[in-house]
């Protein structure tokens, strides 16, 4: 039974559609980085409160941990499938492929494709039309 999955990614959503002999599935995985708010991250308001304030370095720190867990959720659903696409409009695209290149069992990335936001449908029928292409090909 192959199971592909075509993945849609940037920093605040992932879409992730699984096609098997089955059908179609599709699911939503939230990252929650915009109801996120690190503590030091708003102007001071007292003349010394500057001093108290965390540095950039330790918020990009909080930042990446919190968008390790998110990579982390969208890795689990990805495990143990035969092809992967990715798309998506920023750098979180090749931040997840890197992710996956270093998993040890790393199914093959058959593409990473620039993408605007899509609607489902339309996310669906680029899936489809990849995978498609791809068997042709091979």
């Amino acid at each position: 039974m192959t199971k592909q999955i075509g993945i849609w990614i940037d920093h605040k959503r992932a879409v992730i559609l699984t096609v098997s002999e089955d059908g179609e599935t599709m699911q939503k995985i939230e990252s929650g980085l915009e109801h996120l708010h690190f503590r030091g991250m708003t102007r001071p308001r007292t003349p010394y409160s500057a001093q108290y304030q965390k540095g950039d370095d330790q918020l990009d720190k909080q930042f990446q941990g919190h968008l390790s867990k998110y990579y982390e959720n969208v890795l689990a659903v990805v495990r143990g499938v035969q092809a992967v696409m990715i798309m998506g409009p920023g750098e979180a695209k090749t931040e997840l492929k890197k992710r996956l290149e270093r998993e040890k069992t790393c199914p093959p990335i058959t593409g990473i494709l620039p993408a605007d936001k899509l609607t489902d449908r339309q996310f669906a029928a680029k899936v489809r039309e990849h995978f498609q292409e791809v068997a042709i090909r091979a």
